[in-house]
């Protein structure tokens, strides 16, 4: 019986080449970094490996048809992937909840919530579809 996992896998490629700049730039760095360096380093990583890289994007929220703010991520990936850096001891509930509004807000499907913190690089890899699944 054939199995759909590998083929279900959103933006696998990607999401490959995402945690392995992630993982080589926390080697080199460290965490407990200022946003904005490790944000030059993953852009000049994820570049290095291919891939398209706009930062400071402009995301328009908006409440029923109606633009009620804007939503600046850190890094959009191929115009697909929505990344999001913090640099603190841990990610809190409310970094998520933050983070999952401006992702459900978007049009993308697909955002990495990404912690550099002093003692380990955590990487949350959050889905939004019409049934708003997260994993």
């Amino acid at each position: 019986m054939k199995t759909n996992k590998v083929q279900d896998f959103l933006y696998e490629e990607e999401s490959f080449k995402i945690r392995g700049a992630c993982f080589d730039v926390y080697n080199v760095l460290g965490g407990g970094i200022k946003e904005n360096i490790i944000q030059r380093a993953l852009k000049a990583e994820l570049e290095s490996r291919g891939l398209a890289i706009d930062n400071q994007t402009r995301i328009d929220i908006k409440y029923k048809n109606e633009k009620i703010g804007v939503y600046i991520p850190d890094l959009v990936l191929n115009n697909k992937i929505i990344i999001e850096l913090k640099s603190k001891p841990f990610i809190t509930k409310e970094d998520e909840k933050q983070f999952w509004g401006y992702l459900k807000s978007s049009k993308h499907k697909l955002g990495f919530l990404i912690n550099f913190g002093p003692n380990k690089l955590t990487i949350k890899r959050l889905i939004h579809t019409n049934k708003s699944v997260s994993a």
